[in-house]
């Protein structure tokens, strides 16, 4: 692999100096987009393409800015700044708002002449016309004026509603002794308070712990309640506005609903293809989930005899049980294998080998002290393919969850792709589960970094279908449940690696309730489509009614799943886009030898015709490159039923 990327990567600012430095950037960002398209306006370039590298330069510009904000409002640990750069993203909303309802700007596009564009220039015209006429440019007056007030109101509430899951952390306070169960790691660290008590936060590496192995049922009763209670009451009204505005802003540009009009630009295509996939899996699902939740209920009952069914808050704990009595996988016992320093590095090695690159450690300002930075070169480069932030701890104010956070999109020759990682993992050991979505969310950083040699902004990186994006990650998870490649950096103390054995049984392990999790999935999916077109005023009693049909544990009274449920903000009606995409990862995967996972030839194609084209071509055209064959739902249906 060779690369020919030579710009420099960003200087970020001190993090005293950052909201300054925020500002500044947003306000000479925004005035150059603005000078940009008065040219275009008024005085175009005179072919096609030089119109569309000016346009370019328009979306690189407004990239540049929105990265930043994004980024930052999630995890700078200075309040001030994290406020500067939510308006950073209003700004950079209302005017690609604006622009994208100009109708000068748009005759000015759809006068182009596409003849002698070459594929990708004349897949940017198609794309950027399409934007334009479902942002309503071709609607009168009042209309647009409205469908501005609905973009820049649909910004304000996707803030508020973040943030408010952000900020709404909860504890659970419990006497000492109720925690037994709980691995000794985990009791070191929680010490009790001047009370007397231990407190039990909704971050994730207080509250799963807790969830799985506290023998105590009413602690993990109050933990579940508390964690599937944030961000309520405060976000119902939020969601119920979001959830109006987004149908209203459809159905004024000629469109069903919202889930029709967010369909259309994804691999799915049509709003009520979502409830029909949502029931294939489920129906697929619904056996051998059968079959495990028949299991479960087995174990439940040998401790509460006339139990009909458990919840939420007993199905992590008895997961734990079944795979530790019946399975023989102890995850105290794995989890000693993996500390989180060497999981990293070994992240780092795994990666390094199946794409053909390496990292170089490198030390620039940053955000927080716990931002490890390296710079990512191929094999043979000295030119750097792009930079990684990895920001993996939780602390307060920050982003609660996991994901990858786009810093610069990568356009060849002219700004290096960068990309953070923001995750809220445990400095010490780590469950195997976590080491799984560290795996996970790096498959979208090196998406972005490889993916970043486009030569337009508008496909670069993670710039595929929506529905598309996960299955590279999904796809990556693989090489984390390897018993070779976790003997190659999972060590206990004594620096013996993990069994292989071990691992096995942990597969197996894992694979046991997947058919329920594909059924809890499709109630996610479920309330993310139906809320968005139904739009019901009583989003509890919807919810429940949902759990009914599609979950396999029960609604545990006085809690409100939804308002906590990122995803509604972001991916809106389509969180079926997990599993479509899983299905595709299944796909994907039958082409590697598990033999030998790190054959150079399967796994250069898979980078070079999968990440490597970012947004370049469509997902299904970029899956049949690599496959030699359109994707089917074969090797999906045969591990769901295994």
């Amino acid at each position: 692999m060779s690369d020919s990327r030579t710009a420099q990567p960003l200087q970020l600012p001190a993090p005293d100096a950052t909201r300054e430095w925020v500002e500044a950037r947003t306000r000479e960002g925004l005035d150059g987009v603005r000078a940009l398209v008065e040219e275009l306006r008024t005085s175009p370039p005179a072919d096609a393409l030089g119109v569309l590298r000016q346009w370019d330069e328009v979306t690189l510009r407004l990239s540049n800015v929105a990265a930043v904000g994004s980024l930052l409002s999630n995890v700078h640990p200075l309040e001030d700044v994290r406020t500067t750069c939510e308006q950073a993203e209003v700004a950079v909303d209302k005017l690609a708002t604006e622009l994208r309802q100009d109708r000068a700007l748009y005759d000015v596009f759809a006068a182009l002449d596409p003849a002698g564009l070459d594929a990708g220039a004349a897949r940017l015209l198609d794309k950027t016309l399409r934007d334009f006429t479902r942002a309503g440019v071709d609607r009168d007056d009042a209309t647009r004026a409205r469908l501005t007030e609905i973009n820049e109101r649909l910004t304000t509430l996707g803030q508020d509603f973040s943030r408010n899951i952000r900020d709404d952390v909860r504890t659970v306070r419990v006497a000492p002794e109720r925690l037994a169960g709980l691995p000794q790691d985990w009791l070191d660290a929680h010490p009790a308070g001047d009370d007397g008590l231990v407190g039990i936060t909704t971050d994730y590496p207080d509250a799963v712990p807790a969830r799985m192995f506290a023998h105590d049922p009413e602690v993990r009763r109050d933990v579940t309640v508390a964690f599937q209670s944030r961000g309520y009451p405060q976000n119902e009204p939020l969601l119920n506005e979001m959830f109006a505005l987004r149908h209203e802003l459809a159905t004024l540009v000629g469109y069903a609903d919202w889930a029709s009009y967010d369909a259309e630009v994804k691999m799915i295509k049509e709003g009520p293809a979502i409830p029909a996939f949502i029931d294939r899996i489920a129906d697929a699902a619904a056996e051998p989930a059968r079959r495990d939740l028949d299991v479960l209920l087995a174990r439940f009952r040998q401790d509460v005899p006339d139990a009909d069914a458990l919840t939420a808050a007993d199905a992590s704990y008895y997961e734990e049980l079944v795979r530790k009595e019946q399975l023989d996988v102890d995850a105290q016992l794995v989890r000693t294998y993996f500390d989180f320093t060497r999981v990293r590095q070994g992240l780092l090695d795994v990666t390094g080998r199946l794409f053909g690159v390496r990292y170089e450690q490198v030390d620039v300002p940053v955000w927080h002290e716990d931002v490890a930075v390296y710079d990512v070169f191929a094999l043979d480069a000295t030119a750097p393919l792009g930079r990684i932030y990895l920001d993996l701890h939780p602390r307060e104010g920050k982003y609660k969850h996991a994901a990858q956070f786009t810093l610069a999109d990568g356009v060849a020759g002219r700004q290096l792709a960068e990309g953070v990682l923001v995750c809220n993992f445990s400095r010490g050991l780590m469950e195997h589960d976590h080491v799984v979505t560290l795996f996970h969310e790096f498959g979208h950083l090196v998406h972005h970094v490889l993916g970043g040699g486009q030569e337009w902004t508008r496909f670069s990186g993670v710039a595929t279908e929506w529905d598309f994006v996960e299955a590279p990650s999904q796809m990556l998870e693989e090489w984390a449940w390897d018993p070779e490649i976790l003997g190659s950096f999972a060590t206990n103390a004594a620096g013996e690696p993990i069994p292989a054995d071990l691992v096995e049984r942990m597969r197996t392990a894992d694979d046991f309730g997947k058919g329920y999790q594909a059924r809890t999935q499709m109630f996610y999916a479920a309330v993310s489509y139906w809320f968005h077109t139904d739009r019901p005023a009583d989003l509890t009693s919807a919810m429940v009614a949902l759990q009914e049909k599609y979950a396999p544990f029960p609604w545990i009274e006085g809690t409100h799943f939804f308002a906590s449920f990122g995803h509604l903000g972001g991916y809106s009606s389509a969180y079926y886009t997990y599993m479509w995409s899983l299905v595709i990862a299944k796909d994907l995967f039958s082409a590697f030898d598990p033999a030998n996972l790190f054959d150079p030839e399967v796994a250069g194609r898979y980078r070079d015709r999968v990440l490597a084209p970012g947004g370049s071509k469509d997902a299904a055209d970029l899956v049949a490159d690599f496959l030699g064959r359109p994707y089917t739902f074969d090797a999906y249906a045969a591990w769901l039923a295994r």
